[in-house]
C-alpha cells in the first residue's frame, strides 16, 4: 500500500501543478486583458482546488504509513538532527498544507468578489504564492533541502 500511495502521490503532484500554471495563466490573461470571468474559469478555479484537496488527502494518507514519519515521531530528538528527515517529518507537511489553504482562500474570496478583474486579481495572488510555496516544498532531484526523483 505504502508503494502505490507513494507512486499516486507522487504522480498527483504533476496534476496540481499543471492546474495550478494554467489557473495562474488564465488569471493573468484575464486580469491583464480584462476579460470577463467565465464559467470556464470559475469551473477551472474549483477543478485546480479539488486536485489541490485530492493531493492533500493522498498526502495525508501517506504521511500516516510513511516508516519515514513513524522513525521521525519515534525518534524525533534524534531525527530533528538530520535535515531529510525533518524535511519530511515536519517542513514538507507544514508548507504544502499552507498551500494548500492558500488556494483554499484564494479559491473563496474570489467568488466573492463583484468585478471580474477582481476575482482574477485574487486567484492570481493566491495561486501564485501557493505555487511558489508548493515548489519550494516539493524534493526535486535538483533540491538542496531534500531529492527525490521526478517518478517514483
Amino acid at each position: 500500500m505504502y508503494q502505490s500511495l507513494t507512486f499516486l502521490h507522487s504522480i498527483f503532484r504533476w496534476l496540481v501543478l499543471l492546474s495550478l500554471a494554467y489557473s495562474i495563466f488564465r488569471a493573468c490573461k484575464g486580469y491583464f486583458s480584462n476579460k470577463a470571468f467565465s464559467k470556464s474559469d470559475n469551473s477551472l478555479q474549483h477543478w485546480t482546488a479539488t486536485i489541490a484537496h485530492i493531493q492533500l488527502v493522498l498526502g495525508i494518507t501517506l504521511y500516516s504509513q510513511s516508516p519515514i514519519i513513524k522513525y521521525f515521531w519515534k525518534n524525533f530528538n534524534e531525527a530533528k538532527e538530520s535535515f531529510d528527515l525533518l524535511f519530511f517529518g515536519l517542513i514538507h507537511m507544514s508548507l504544502m498544507l499552507l498551500s494548500i489553504v492558500l488556494i483554499t482562500i484564494g479559491s473563496s474570496i474570489s467568488k466573492r468578489k463583484s468585478t471580474d478583474k477582481e476575482k482574477f486579481k485574487i486567484m492570481l495572488i493566491y495561486f501564485i504564492i501557493a505555487l511558489i510555496i508548493i515548489f519550494i516544498a516539493i524534493p526535486w532531484p535538483f533540491s538542496p533541502l531534500a531529492n527525490r526523483p521526478y517518478f517514483r
